[in-house]
């Protein structure tokens, strides 16, 4: 993915044709930190006009004469050189078009034409790259294709345009070429960010929070995700409402002033005003739905307590086969699919642990690098789910490039919803695509993690085993002569409970047991002196 990098340069007098043979002052990089100040190249290539057109020209501070240079430091990750830094580098590989022809020309009239860019605040040029892959991931599960994909080295992202006015005049030139008519940043952008990039660059901007809040939006089913979905995108939309032409200071007063009239809150007010207004009522309106639906969730939760019915909840990485394993677990039936947030709505299924006992398994929302929070506010009552859980099964995909970067991500989140102190069992799903070097290396840094795949069923029994340990235990030992007219009772020791010992006489069934404190008060009369 890193090897055919490029750097781009950009013309600042876009009108302007192209230079026959050498470029002008005005067509000179600009680089996007002033603090290192421009210097000369390190690879030893001409920086004169004299180099020929496609030579980058650099403007030379006054005290500096041509054929100064100097060494500058290496930085941090060691991975390019100062010039290299501050220039966008062209991710090759990350294309989604496709060659035959008519699948092209369909594609082309359904869905949007994307470029992605990235800012490299940190970490190497791997990393970077993965987190453009992940981005790409996104685009294409929106219903979108992937035309090019850049990056750029920066301390930190440009307050204005998130890249540097520089850069974003050389993202125009490569929107322009490719037809794109949508470019997505891999980072959440401020309202001003947006609103100058979109000034610039002539087309939509998207940034990574809105493109997340799009696929929930398609994938979400149930009452509850939808609303939860809306909520969240509003929580997003408000403070970036933007006016049109006169709609910025149109008035909405009464009927004289050519207003709304009643249902508006008065003169003087806005048409972009009443929006916000309306989107805050909205917002206050979901937040009771999702208020009353969190309510029907306490209450199954409080039944399944009273049962003493241990809980058990997945969570993980988004598409690392949490609904896969719930499958292969318990016979869910639940959606799977090779995407990214295939599923949103939670999914409780009932399973029978190896010693009898029955405990519940939760299917939760899959987890990203920087989860907006709105989404984290919006599924708090569904998030609820694995905090309330008595063990979190961690499903990480052990196929992936970065599990450990997975790991990290999810456990942040779980952070957030006050799920970090549940007893967690690492489980490393779709060993069957991994290598034998990846297993050993992996092995080292998970010693207490499962292995499983959740598409050939290896581990699963080493899995149900671990489970069936973990489950928290009843605390109170019974040893009972239930006779064989209530059978009821052996049944619930059974589903319940955690049976010791088991034998049939010829007065009924002598039990050695650990139970709850419901159970034992109910089995008490048939205790053993």
């Amino acid at each position: 993915m890193t090897e055919n990098i490029r750097t781009l340069t950009r013309s600042d007098n876009s009108g302007a044709p192209e230079a026959p043979a050498v470029p002008g002052w005005d067509a000179m990089t600009t680089a996007p930190d002033t603090r290192t100040g421009d210097r000369p190249r390190r690879d030893g290539a001409p920086t004169t006009p004299d180099a020929g057109p496609d030579a980058t020209v650099r403007r030379l501070p006054s005290a500096l004469t041509e054929d100064r240079a100097w060494d500058e430091p290496d930085d941090s990750t060691g991975s390019y050189t100062l010039e290299e830094r501050s220039a966008l580098r062209r991710v090759r590989g990350l294309s989604t078009e496709l060659a035959d022809v008519t699948e092209v020309e369909y594609r082309q009239l359904r869905l949007e034409q994307v470029v992605l860019v990235g800012v490299w605040t940190e970490g190497t040029a791997a990393d970077a790259d993965r987190s453009l892959a992940e981005l790409a991931a996104l685009a294409e599960t929106a219903g979108s294709v992937v035309l090019e994909a850049v990056s750029q080295r920066r301390s930190t992202p440009d307050a204005g345009t998130y890249v540097g006015s520089g850069k974003a005049a050389e993202i125009r030139d490569i929107v322009a070429a490719t037809g794109a008519d949508t470019v997505i940043c891999d980072g959440e952008l401020t309202p001003g960010q947006l609103n100058a990039l979109e000034k610039i660059l002539k087309v939509k901007v998207v940034d990574r929070t809105a493109l997340i809040l799009d696929i929930f939006a398609q994938h979400a089913t149930s009452r509850e995700g939808k609303a939860q979905v809306e909520l969240a995108q509003m929580a997003y939309m408000l403070p970036r409402l933007r006016g049109w032409g006169e709609s910025m200071s149109r008035q909405a007063g009464g009927r004289v002033a050519g207003g709304g009239g009643i249902g508006t809150r008065g003169p003087g007010e806005t048409k972009i005003e009443t929006d916000r207004r309306r989107i805050r009522s909205r917002m206050s309106k979901l937040r009771r739905e999702i208020g009353g639906m969190a309510t029907a969730r306490e209450t199954q939760r409080a039944g399944r307590g009273r049962n003493a019915v241990p809980s058990v909840a997945i969570a993980g990485y988004t598409n690392a086969g949490k609904s896969s394993l719930l499958n292969r677990l318990t016979g869910a039936g639940v959606l799977v699919e090779n995407a990214l947030f295939a599923t949103l709505d939670p999914t409780v299924r009932r399973a029978t642990a190896p010693d009898g006992r029955e405990y519940t398994l939760t299917d939760t929302v899959g987890f990203v690098r920087h989860l907006p929070h709105q989404l984290v506010d919006a599924f708090r009552s569904t998030l609820e789910e694995v905090a309330a859980a008595d063990l979190l099964l961690h499903v990480v995909d052990g196929s992936d490039p970065d599990p450990l970067g997975q790991i990290e991500a999810v456990r942040i989140v779980l952070g957030e919803i006050d799920a970090a102190a549940v007893p967690e069992v690492i489980v490393v799903n779709k060993v069957d695509a991994m290598t034998e070097e990846d297993v050993l290396a992996l092995r080292q840094a998970l010693p207490g993690a499962v292995w499983v795949s959740a598409r050939t069923g290896h581990g699963l029994d080493a899995l149900r085993d671990l489970i069936a340990a973990r489950l928290p235990h009843p605390d109170v030992e019974v040893e009972v002569l239930v006779p064989y007219d209530r059978g009821d009772l052996v049944s619930r020791v059974h589903r319940d409970g955690e049976v010791l010992h088991e034998d049939h006489g010829a007065e009924g069934t002598r039990l050695t047991a650990r139970v709850d404190g419901a159970l034992a008060a109910a089995l008490e009369r048939f205790a053993v002196a």
